[in-house]
């Protein structure tokens, strides 16, 4: 069996407009300040999205998905995954899972982690895991200037 890893990473700032929604995993998280970005800014999707293109030697999520292309204007993230999926699939690859890490101060990921693992393995169409982090205070993440996630993508070819 025939086997390759990738990784992703993004990471988007807080946005001023209170009429952003931050969404992560799918999920909106209702009154907590959105995330400046083309789409929706959805880390979590976007950091799985761009693992499984690496995993698939596919390039990265910037040249699938430029931020110059008002096609992906606002897009639910979870597009972006289901599209990435398939592209993987298509290069004859089955995908095993895929970890997701997100870093931030707020908001507290746990109660919602079901959900955003739920809508995140659909469109990847294989398990995919979300763990929450805390900064701890330190850095950019720590002083509530973004949201961040990074993710690792398993496929496989028998």
């Amino acid at each position: 069996m025939k086997m390759r890893v990738g990784q992703g990473f993004d990471i988007h700032r807080f946005s001023d407009d209170p009429e952003r929604r931050l969404v992560l995993g799918g999920v909106h998280f209702e009154g907590e300040r959105g995330l400046v970005g083309h789409s929706d800014a959805d880390v979590a999707a976007h950091a799985v999205a761009d693992a499984l293109l690496g995993a698939a030697g596919l390039g990265d999520i910037g040249e699938h998905f430029p931020d110059t292309d008002p096609q992906w204007k606002g897009v639910d993230s979870l597009v972006i995954v289901r599209h990435v999926a398939a592209l993987v699939r298509a290069e004859g690859w089955t995908i095993g899972n895929v970890d997701c890490a997100i870093v931030c101060e707020a908001p507290k990921l746990a109660p919602r982690k079901p959900e955003m693992q739920r809508l995140l393995s659909e469109a990847a169409g294989a398990p995919v895991t979300v763990k929450g982090r805390r900064a701890e205070g330190l850095g950019t993440l720590g002083r509530r200037e973004g949201i961040a996630g990074w993710a690792v993508a398993v496929i496989h070819a028998d």
